[in-house]
């Protein structure tokens, strides 16, 4: 069954999935029937009480046999990084050295900015064409006995490039073991197995959200292991153990047990899947399109993400013009007061300045179908097309930049304008 408006060709799941049907089923009685305080000692709540256990047992198994104790239910993947680099630091007064890329996600990006203002000494480290940040750069970076903290997304929201987190985690820890290592897997779990007692055993705290493994908007994770050392981000109630204070959200807690479920019993199937539709909507939009990037090239990517820069246009334009054909996607600039501001993802990639404001992202789902990745291949190109025709630097009847254009291909990104 598919949630999603049939008029409606949906290619945002990066920014939030519809909750699959299996999750709303599970959601409903704990909105209906058994609305009752978790933490209420009476009979009738041990329903709630006992489906928040039990979506703790779903989580842990999904993060390949974590303790209970070690999953925390909060609102979001955002309250969970600002739980971590807050509680980190409150938590460790002694170290005010935190690592972190100049790629992660505003959640990690800002907070660290905002560490950085009060006085900490926080390094952001670059990444090449690709989006790929070299170890050898974090090696340099560490330093034992003063560094608090490293933050290094699992994969990129924008570009979908995944990052080697277990091996820049194993090169912390043999640099120092007190170091803490955090992730955010906010787009990756549902779509990359989490297996914090395998691959991931080197990751102290890890982070993601309900809304995009479709889950509802309001509930997250915060993975915490045995030893990390966090102060509290949220104080109050006893509830997850004195480490989160609030009422548990049960409704939406048992909608993400569910969906961690599902993502489990056909994951083999979807992301083929998945990886097929976006391989030829990639082959198919290269073939018709001249002149664009794809961000994220040569690097280990997600099998849902497709970021294209067309050069000489804006993404805002193809934007407006996919919806009118009722295709949604999002663009890799952002529009902050009033002026267009460069995806600070792109800037740090290097992506030519022609092309960093043409940027589209399109990001697949379980629910998309071959019939609507065709309907985009036939009706993107043209849009492209009719917007470069609008440009200066475009000749229409030769489909390509004019001469004095091709140069400005390969200026530096600072050198916009």
């Amino acid at each position: 069954m598919n949630p999603e408006s049939p008029s409606t060709i949906y290619l945002d799941n990066n920014a939030t999935t519809a909750v699959a049907p299996e999750v709303l089923e599970a959601m409903l009685p704990f909105l209906t029937t058994e609305y009752f305080n978790p933490s209420s000692v009476y009979e009738r709540a041990k329903p709630a009480a006992q489906a928040v256990r039990r979506a703790r047992e779903t989580v842990a198994a999904f993060l390949g046999g974590a303790a209970l104790e070690e999953v925390l239910f909060t609102s979001c993947a955002t309250e969970s990084v600002n739980a971590t680099l807050h509680g980190a630091v409150r938590a460790n007064p002694g170290r005010r050295h935190l690592v972190t890329t100049a790629v992660e996600h505003p959640a990690v990006y800002e907070v660290a900015k905002d560490l950085a203002r009060g006085g900490f000494d926080v390094e952001f480290l670059p990444v090449d064409r690709a989006g790929r940040c070299d170890p050898r750069t974090l090696a340099r970076a560490l330093r034992p006995g003063e560094t608090l903290l490293v933050a290094v997304m699992h994969a990129n929201n924008e570009t979908g490039v995944v990052f080697p987190v277990a091996d820049l985690a194993r090169l912390t820890k043999e640099t120092d073991p007190s170091i803490l290592f955090f992730t955010d897997a906010t787009q990756t779990a549902g779509k990359v197995p989490l297996d914090m007692n395998g691959a991931l055993r080197e990751v102290d705290l890890l982070a993601f959200s309900g809304h995009k493994l479709y889950a509802p908007k309001g509930v997250g994770v915060l993975f915490a292991r045995r030893g990390a050392r966090l102060r509290p981000f949220l104080v109050g109630g006893h509830q997850e153990s004195g480490r989160r204070a609030g009422t548990e959200n049960v409704p939406y807690i048992a909608g993400l047990a569910r969906a961690c479920r599902l993502a489990q019993e056909d994951h083999d199937a979807v992301e083929a899947r998945i990886r097929r539709l976006r391989d030829r909507l990639e082959t198919g939009l290269r073939a018709a399109i001249p002149f664009v990037e794809v961000n994220g090239e040569g690097a280990e990517r997600l099998p849902n993400t497709l970021n294209l820069s067309a050069h000489f246009i804006e993404g805002e334009g193809m934007l407006y013009e996919l919806n009118d054909h009722g295709i949604c996607a999002s663009s890799g600039s952002a529009c902050t007061s009033g002026s267009l501001e460069p995806s600070h993802v792109l800037r740090a990639m290097r992506v030519p300045f022609t092309a960093m404001h043409g940027s589209i992202r399109f990001s697949l789902g379980r629910y998309n179908t071959e019939a609507e990745i065709e309907r985009v291949i036939e009706v993107f190109p043209g849009i492209v097309a009719s917007l470069r025709r609008l440009s200066p630097y475009w000749d229409p009847a030769q489909n390509r930049p004019r001469p004095e254009a091709e140069a400005m291909m390969h200026a530096p990104p600072d050198a916009v304008g």
